[in-house]
């Protein structure tokens, strides 16, 4: 399903994804989002680079942040907005956080697992199944992510 209208929340993200540019990161930010009160729970910037980690995408570090505020695993009531399409990692860990829905910019057809390559939330075995809604700032989140890639070559 996807939605065009650029929601506050995504906003954060891209904030967060210009933040990750800057420090020499590939350009991701995400946002997560309690749901019944509009109230962020989480914001985070992949941080690879920075912390010699290759589980340290945007998604992870915020979804991390989130559980522990929420002294939970699981996020049920919780929204995820981040600036790309989830990788297979992170569309796993959104399972398994049980989160609500998810809402990205920039579809991602070489990396992304949610609209594209292995769709991880359609699999049989996946468990938990998010609303999903790309689209949202996905000019701007292609644009930064294209500038940065342009930058390096």
């Amino acid at each position: 399903m996807t939605s065009r209208r650029q929601p506050r929340f995504m906003d954060r993200a891209l904030e967060q994804a210009r933040a990750a540019a800057a420090a020499g990161e590939v350009p991701v930010g995400a946002v997560v989002v309690e749901a019944a009160t509009g109230r962020i729970l989480a914001e985070a910037r992949n941080r690879t680079e920075e912390l010699n980690d290759p589980s340290a995408h945007a998604e992870l570090l915020a979804i991390r942040a989130a559980a522990a505020l929420m002294e939970s695993p699981r996020l049920p009531d919780c929204d995820l907005y981040v600036t790309l399409e989830p990788c297979p990692m992170c569309a796993g860990a959104i399972a398994f956080a049980r989160l609500r829905r998810v809402y990205y910019g920039a579809g991602d057809p070489k990396g992304g697992a949610v609209d594209h390559g292995v769709r991880l939330f359609d699999q049989p075995t996946c468990h938990h199944r998010p609303e999903v809604y790309g689209g949202i700032g996905e000019t701007e989140s292609a644009v930064l992510l294209r500038d940065f890639f342009q930058a390096r070559r």
